[in-house]
């Protein structure tokens, strides 16, 4: 946040007015999430030559949820199959603490 140099007032950016609304908060996290899947896939995709449907060959999934996954218009499946996504293109979950 910035102070204003006219009335020496915080002026909040538009990411801090929207987090300052739970709502609005878990909603901009989770597309966040749902968006780094979707940039992890194309980036790997890209970088190992993969398609759709062999990606999808691979993890043992339909080509659909590949292709829903990369542009980011399926958010929900299971870990499992998120699992099988993540081996196929070489990645691991790691479940660990939160930051406190």
């Amino acid at each position: 946040m910035k102070k204003s140099k006219k009335t020496n007032k915080t002026v909040k950016s538009t990411y801090d007015v929207l987090v300052d609304d739970p709502e609005q908060k878990k909603l901009l996290e989770q597309e966040y999430q749902e968006l780094l899947l979707s940039e992890l896939l194309l980036a790997t995709m890209k970088r190992d030559q993969l398609s759709v449907r062999k990606l999808a060959a691979e993890a043992g999934v339909s080509p659909t949820i590949i292709q829903e996954l990369r542009v980011g218009k399926r958010t929900n499946i299971t870990l499992a199959t998120f699992n099988r996504v993540l081996d196929a293109i070489g990645y691991q979950i790691a479940i660990e603490p939160k930051g406190r």
